[in-house]
């Protein structure tokens, strides 16, 4: 089953095209590093992956074939985007009970227990929380929903290289547990960590895809880091027009 799928998928914002001509495949169960250059397309694929944003060509499913931003689709997806969005005005207590109230499945008990072994506050409004613990809060929240397909837009690059290690440790620990999971990064030396799938996308289209042994062994590169950026060298950071 693939977790994520599309065919000639774009994208255009008026005469632009932000994305284009996408295919790919995403198998389940993996994690799937999306990498390129400002400008490449990266969140807008995120974006109509999670249903926040309708294609201009073609389509795209998830979850094995549900259409992207389908109730069923939602159901199953948690989307952490790159501002680690909360009400900063709310407590950790207030932001919890907002998400249960807001979603059909939400494990509450996980949240607590996972916000108190991290030494969050529940009585701390959220604004009041340092960066990395804004991401932790954002992080739990989406994996209380118990979602099969977890998508990451940029989810570290505002963080120390404390709460980065962090951080991605959980999602490993997420995908150990079964979660599938889509994210986008700068920070190369942290995916390499993590991710079995690379994207690699440059000027709105797909240049890579595959599982990180097999391009590896395929492109003769030490590793996710230098294969990424052999691509990205090859082509500018512009979109097509």
């Amino acid at each position: 089953m693939n977790i994520v799928e599309a065919s000639g998928l774009g994208k255009r914002y008026g005469g632009t095209w932000a994305l284009r001509e996408c295919t790919l495949e995403v198998p389940a169960g993996r994690v799937a590093a999306l990498v390129g250059p400002n400008g490449a397309g990266k969140s807008t694929l995120l974006n109509l992956a999670v249903g926040l944003a309708a294609p201009s060509a073609s389509a795209v499913t998830v979850l094995g074939g549900r259409r992207a931003g389908s109730p069923a689709a939602l159901d199953g997806i948690a989307f952490v985007a790159q501002d680690t969005p909360l009400y900063k005005n709310l407590t950790v207590a207030d932001m919890i009970y907002l998400t249960r109230s807001l979603n059909r499945r939400f494990d509450q008990p996980y949240a607590r227990a996972r916000l108190d072994e991290l030494g969050i506050p529940l009585k701390r409004k959220a604004g009041k929380l340092s960066g990395g613990q804004q991401a932790q809060l954002a992080l739990t929240l989406a994996l209380a929903r118990r979602p099969r397909l977890l998508v990451l837009d940029e989810p570290v690059a505002m963080l120390d290289p404390v709460a980065r290690h962090d951080f991605m440790a959980t999602v490993l620990a997420a995908a150990v547990h079964g979660v599938s999971v889509l994210l986008s990064s700068h920070v190369l030396t942290e995916l390499e960590r993590v991710a079995n799938y690379l994207i690699v996308l440059a000027r709105g289209r797909v240049r890579l895809a595959g599982q990180v042994a097999d391009l590896l062994a395929a492109h003769g590169q030490a590793g996710l880091e230098e294969l990424a950026l052999s691509y990205l060298r090859e082509s500018p950071s512009a979109v097509p027009r």
